[in-house]
């Protein structure tokens, strides 16, 4: 008699329908799925209580707490790049693996990138905005040439290398700032790796691209904010972390920074709470953040996205397909995307 096989239990956090039908497309076997489109929290970690997977992604916190919640838990996977939402130290004590997606969007993001430079080099927000109420005057909507103009890349990985390659087509003077520089791929791709404060003082549009850690938390700052080039455009597509929150508002007060294109800022992981906030205990801290981020959003000079830089209909599929593929490899004691 043939031995039967063991059903695994995987439960999926923040997951919207489209992405449910690819994950049931991907993911074949003997398994039992369960689906939530809210984030994992303490308040619901009884949901994973008997879960053998689960899957979230970067606003789910999978704190120590929530995995005491799970006792039969063998991986977390998160459809992320980045994974300092889960703590990591908790799940080794516990034998739980991590894995996570690290190549899925590198031309997306940098196409988002330059989305967000185009439109605060053309003025593109505010022509939208006139035109939808009827005003069709260009005073005031006089934009910049890219050509000639000089980008700094922050973090020139994956996704960086992606925004050099663009810049060039462009006809832009590329500067970029890593902890591991590459020479064979700066002489390949014709740019110069510089110092962060160097990077600073002579872009004229400035982009980060780097992961949020304790080497990067809050690397440009109210220390050195002061070195960047009197009206350089900011742009962010990686992580709110990287800049400390009053140096971006005093660099946006003063006209430090020209403009601001922002795919991440600080309390966004609110965004979703905002509705729920008379019913709720809010703390001081948030609700600054909050009251922060809408003063931004008044702003002419200022764009603002809902961290919708990796979301591209192509992006998603690798995202999902690359989860299985661990969910897949790890059950079968293969390698796969391993944090710890």
């Amino acid at each position: 008699m043939a031995k039967k096989e063991k059903t695994i239990k995987v439960v999926f956090f923040e997951i919207t329908p489209p992405e449910k039908a690819i994950v049931k497309r991907f993911l074949k076997g003997n398994f039992i799925m369960e689906f939530y489109p809210d984030k994992l929290t303490e308040e619901n970690a009884h949901l994973i209580k008997d879960a053998d997977i689960i899957s979230v992604f970067i606003f789910s916190k999978v704190t120590e707490s929530v995995l005491t919640k799970a006792r039969k838990l063998q991986l977390v996977t998160t459809r992320s790049t980045g994974f300092n939402h889960i703590n990591l130290v908790a799940a080794q004590k516990r034998n739980i693996s991590v894995c996570n997606v690290p190549y899925y969007g590198e031309n997306t993001v940098a196409e988002h990138t330059f989305a967000l430079i185009l439109a605060l080099s053309r003025n593109l927000h505010k022509a939208y905005t006139r035109t939808v109420m009827g005003n069709f005057s260009i005073e005031g909507l006089r934009g910049f040439d890219l050509k000639g103009k000089t980008i700094g890349i922050v973090g020139a990985g994956s996704i960086g290398v992606h925004v050099i390659k663009m810049a060039q087509g462009f006809g832009m003077k590329i500067l970029a700032f890593d902890v591991k520089p590459n020479h064979i791929l700066e002489e390949v791709l014709d740019f110069s790796y510089v110092s962060l404060e160097e990077l600073l003082s002579k872009s004229d549009i400035i982009s980060l691209h780097c992961p949020d850690n304790e080497q990067t938390r809050y690397m440009i700052n109210m220390g050195n904010i002061g070195l960047v080039k009197k009206g350089a455009l900011f742009i962010n597509t990686a992580r709110s972390g990287l800049i400390e929150p009053s140096a971006l508002y005093h660099a946006i007060d003063t006209g430090i920074f020209g403009g601001a294109g922002l795919d991440v800022f600080e309390g966004e992981d609110l965004m979703n709470e905002e509705n729920q906030m008379l019913s709720k205990n809010v703390s001081l801290e948030h609700l600054e953040a909050i009251m922060k981020r809408n003063i931004l959003l008044r702003r002419e000079n200022v764009i603002i996205t809902p961290h919708m830089a990796f979301d591209s209909i192509e992006a998603i599929e690798r995202i999902i397909e690359t989860t299985v593929n661990n969910i897949m490899q790890y059950l079968k004691g293969e390698s796969f995307y391993k944090v710890v």
